[in-house]
């Protein structure tokens, strides 16, 4: 059942603007307790920030989180939350979030089956060097649960959060 579950993932076409958000259930730290999170929960309350990014302890990692905590207000004032995902496991991001955090939205581990939804969003390095781990990359989901933003970032760049304002404001 799995390997049929995976064919349909690997054979679908990558979500663009104006798709709907491939749904997910992952293991999620929230507010440092490990529960399971479902991108579908969300709809209709809140937009959706999908962050993933390419590995925690790695700075530009530490520093786009970060921003995102520090302008929570704003988010939450737009009815957007923050979900950050990496292909780490719970219990790396939970030592990480540790030492980074508190942060107060959820963290997502896409470890097992690895990298599954990364896939699905287009967002798995799949050769050369970083194979295996996600590409840093920003999507944000509407209430509908359309993406209506999707934009990919070089590994040491830390996302900025102005960029999800200007689609926030106009959404």
């Amino acid at each position: 059942m799995l390997e049929e579950r995976l064919r349909g993932v690997i054979q679908s076409p990558l979500p663009s603007v104006g798709d709907a958000a491939p749904d997910f259930e992952l293991p999620a730290l929230v507010a440092g307790v490990r529960k399971a999170l479902r991108l579908s929960d969300y709809r209709p309350q809140k937009k959706v920030i999908l962050a993933f990014y390419p590995s925690n302890w790695e700075q530009a990692s530490e520093r786009q989180l970060a921003s995102y905590q520090n302008e929570r207000t704003r988010l939450l004032a737009h009815d957007a939350e923050t979900v950050g995902v990496s292909v780490d496991s719970i219990m790396n991001a939970t030592a990480w979030e540790r030492v980074i955090g508190p942060l107060d939205f959820p963290l997502c581990s896409d470890f097992w089956p690895h990298g599954e939804v990364a896939k699905r969003y287009g967002v798995l390095e799949e050769s050369g060097d970083d194979a295996g781990s996600c590409r840093r990359a920003v999507f944000v989901i509407d209430h509908a649960g359309i993406i209506v933003f999707r934009k990919t970032y070089d590994l040491d760049f830390a996302a900025p959060v102005d960029d999800i304002f200007a689609v926030l404001e106009t959404t």
